[in-house]
């Protein structure tokens, strides 16, 4: 049965046909039309997990400080805009919502038409629930995100009963530098509003979404080739400058390969590399710098590892990281300039909660600083050590200053900062 044709035609009687062919398969016996594969295979998954298809289950909400963090951490954020430009504008006039969730089925973002946003208030179609389809049954955002691309579930289609008045359309967005599912977007709505081209519509928005995401991460590849050619210029032998997630930003002395696999959770030192051999790791802003050594032969003498914190130019701050491979320069935004000051002032270290207390006057606003500081590690990581958040023992820690105590960070309203600035002499 083409559903989106019949319901584009007669959606009451495709409502009540998906109804007899729900019924028919939950019984045991034929139905008259047998239901789609993508979803006859989600009911087949919902059947052996046990999920109950006549009392809809709702899992705990997340608290909206999780929902805050986890906003802050998804790379969804990033694409926000290009899901609001595609959908939002459409989706309110055609009384639909658009839901965004990450990867785990949690619902991270929810606008539209308010009428409708109350109507999924009532189904649990919250900020903060859980939508992942063995929880909730087949739906909108939980199938596609297990099936891996779009997917359109109108009426009876979805498992649990109490769903059937709904339709709702998902497509999954992808991490374009590692397949990684970040989450799925869907537009979902009542009944009477479904429309067979809606699937294609936001399934055009996603990979609308997905390119935005690589177009970032070409961009993040060119600052690091900025970063990595006078590093690469300076070192005999191969090696390798890549991102994060090993992908290639420059090379010196060997063949260009587009990535480099990496050990899951990359640290400085040395690792045994399938394509490689033998290699030493060490941080790089934004990435890693990836050097062959001769398997057996002696570690290189590695020189201290000097970090300057330079607040001498009023919005022009940075740090620059000297070490046996080098030197490389970061520029410093407002808040990651208060942040790396605050922890060169203390090398002790400082918690969540105590540089929320310095930045914000606050020790709760600790999912900010999490985030922000997630932002810090990944140009610095490999010098920066959390719980608590420090410099790391080895490295030489210096700031400048500027010879006005009162051009230190002069518009920063930390309450950290400002006392030093009224304390300095």
């Amino acid at each position: 049965m083409n559903v989106p044709q019949l319901a584009a035609v007669d959606a009451a009687r495709a409502a009540r046909v998906l109804n007899e062919v729900r019924d028919a398969r939950l019984a045991g016996q034929q139905a008259r039309v047998a239901p789609r594969p993508v979803i006859e295979q989600s009911w087949d998954r919902m059947l052996r997990s046990g999920v109950d298809p006549e009392h809809d289950f709702r899992a705990g909400l997340l608290s909206a400080d999780e929902v805050r963090r986890r906003r802050e951490e998804s790379p969804l954020r990033e694409v926000l805009p290009v899901l609001r430009e595609g959908l939002l504008s459409v989706a309110d006039v055609a009384h639909h919502i658009m839901v965004v969730a990450d990867g785990e089925g949690r619902v991270l973002w929810r606008e539209g038409c308010g009428p409708v946003l109350r109507k999924a208030d009532g189904l649990g179609f919250e900020l903060g629930a859980d939508w992942g389809e063995a929880v909730v049954g087949t739906n909108g955002v939980g199938t596609p995100a297990v099936v891996r691309r779009p997917v359109q579930v109108f009426a009876a289609e979805h498992f649990v009963r109490s769903h059937a008045a709904w339709t709702c359309a998902g497509a999954p967005i992808t991490d374009p530098r590692n397949g990684r599912l970040l989450g799925v977007v869907d537009v979902s709505g009542p009944l009477e509003t479904m429309h067979p081209a809606t699937l294609a519509w936001v399934d055009s928005v996603a990979k609308l979404a997905e390119s935005r995401l690589r177009e970032r991460h070409l961009g993040s590849l060119e600052r690091l080739r900025a970063v990595a050619a006078p590093v690469l210029a300076r070192l005999g032998g191969r090696a390798a400058a890549v991102d994060g997630d090993g992908w290639t930003a420059a090379v010196t002395g060997m063949p260009y390969a587009s990535r480099i696999a990496l050990p899951k959770s990359p640290s400085p030192g040395r690792r045994w590399l399938p394509t490689l051999g033998l290699c030493s790791i060490e941080p790089l802003a934004g990435g890693w710098l990836v050097r062959s050594v001769d398997e057996g032969a002696e570690p290189a003498p590695r020189g201290a590892t000097r970090i300057v914190l330079d607040l001498t130019r009023s919005r022009r701050w940075s740090v620059t990281v000297s070490g046996g491979a080098g030197s490389w320069s970061h520029e410093l935004s407002p808040r990651h300039a208060e942040l790396l000051y605050l922890l060169a002032a203390d090398r002790g270290g400082r918690s969540a909660a105590g540089l929320a207390e310095d930045v914000f006057g606050d020790s709760g606003r600790t999912v900010t600083v999490r985030a922000e500081m997630s932002r810090v590690r990944r140009y610095l990581g490999g010098f920066l050590e959390h719980r608590p958040y420090r410099f790391c023992e080895d490295a030489e820690v210096e700031v400048l200053l500027p010879a006005d105590p009162k051009g230190l960070l002069p518009h920063s309203t930390a309450p950290a900062v400002v006392r030093n600035r009224a304390a300095a002499p």
